[in-house]
């Protein structure tokens, strides 16, 4: 079967502050189940991407595999890609990071891809601080092979076929604020308000943010019984607040009750702001993030929205004091410095 995309857009279609359209920012037609979630994650990337004004060859894409991972086919299509072999995402983004610490980095990842094999890649990128935006689109299912329960679907939760879930559930939010990640939000797939922002967040914040998205399965595991359903998510969510992102060349105006909100300045400039639902929400109390996603949990809630951050941290290339230049644009003088280079190297190590 083959897929024609159509090619025509409006003559008048808006643009950007750089002169794209948002259709600059589309990939090719998706292959993915019809009411797929991560289809509209790939949606929300497209929307936080154009209205941030991109330019899209500044972006790096990087997957795994699985569903999850085929979806960087379907954004940014004039960016750079590369879709890797099974949970190995992170050691490939974190070899091109270093490589090039000038482009921006998106991982796509499964709750398969992260929380089974790639595992021990997952916890090695988020201690070691990686700049990137890190994306778990979370159906509690194994897509590719036919819906089997994966390492995020929760006890006693049923399957398409009637099996219930004996294993504890992995909570990768709750993961990612114990390793150290300074950036940590979860999301629906079905709720676009919220998702975007938090990309747009998440992309503007220097060091590793990590983003969990809920992003229910169609075809395996949108059934009832089953915790990572579109109807389950949807009565069960409840939200730590409205985002709001405000990028540095905009005016930021207050349009909140004095006490009920918190505002996060980021290194560029731009802001983050937490309208908070709970006045006693502390954004950047890593214990109480971690308090808050364990308790909802316990009772059967799903607590999405920015759940901790921190903007005072040090990346990667800091704590390296990597090379401001892409290894591709270095001289062979640069690359190659001598025997007498070599010989002092060698020195420091007696």
């Amino acid at each position: 079967m083959s897929y024609i995309k159509p090619s025509f857009r409006h003559p008048e279609a808006p643009t950007n502050n750089i002169g794209y359209t948002e259709a600059d920012y589309e990939g090719a037609l998706s292959t993915l189940c019809a009411g797929c979630g991560h289809d509209s994650i790939s949606s929300a990337i497209i929307q936080a991407c154009f209205e941030m004004s991109i330019e899209p060859h500044t972006v790096a894409k990087i997957s795994g595999i699985g569903c999850s991972s085929k979806t960087p086919t379907y954004f940014l299509g004039n960016s750079h890609g590369f879709n890797s072999v099974h949970g190995r995402m992170p050691s490939v983004a974190t070899g091109a990071n270093l490589a090039n610490r000038h482009l921006t980095y998106i991982g796509v990842s499964g709750d398969g891809d992260t929380a089974s094999i790639g595992m021990g890649q997952f916890s090695h990128v988020v201690r070691r601080n990686l700049n990137m935006l890190y994306i778990v689109e979370n159906n509690g299912c194994y897509g590719l092979t036919k819906g089997q329960d994966s390492a995020t679907a929760d006890v006693g939760s049923h399957s398409k076929k009637g099996a219930v879930n004996q294993y504890q559930s992995i909570d990768l939010c709750a993961l990612a604020i114990q390793l150290g990640a300074d950036f940590v939000a979860r999301s629906f797939s079905g709720d676009k308000a919220q998702l975007v922002p938090l990309i747009k967040a998440a992309m503007s914040h220097q060091g590793f943010a990590f983003i969990d998205v809920l992003s229910p399965c169609v075809t395996f595991n949108n059934n009832v019984g089953s915790t990572k359903s579109y109807e389950f998510v949807r009565e069960h969510i409840q939200a730590t607040g409205t985002v709001d992102f405000v990028p540095m060349q905009e005016e930021i105006t207050v349009s909140y009750e004095e006490g009920a909100s918190q505002e996060v300045c980021l290194h560029d400039g731009s802001v983050v702001r937490l309208r908070k639902n709970g006045k006693d929400y502390n954004l950047r109390d890593r214990a109480a993030a971690l308090a808050a996603a364990t308790d909802h949990a316990h009772s059967g809630e799903i607590l999405t929205g920015l759940l901790y951050m921190d903007p005072d941290t040090e990346d990667l290339h800091t704590l390296l004091d990597t090379s401001e230049c892409a290894l591709n644009k270095m001289t062979e003088a640069e690359l190659c410095p001598g025997n007498q280079a070599l010989q002092k190297i060698n020195d420091s190590l007696r």
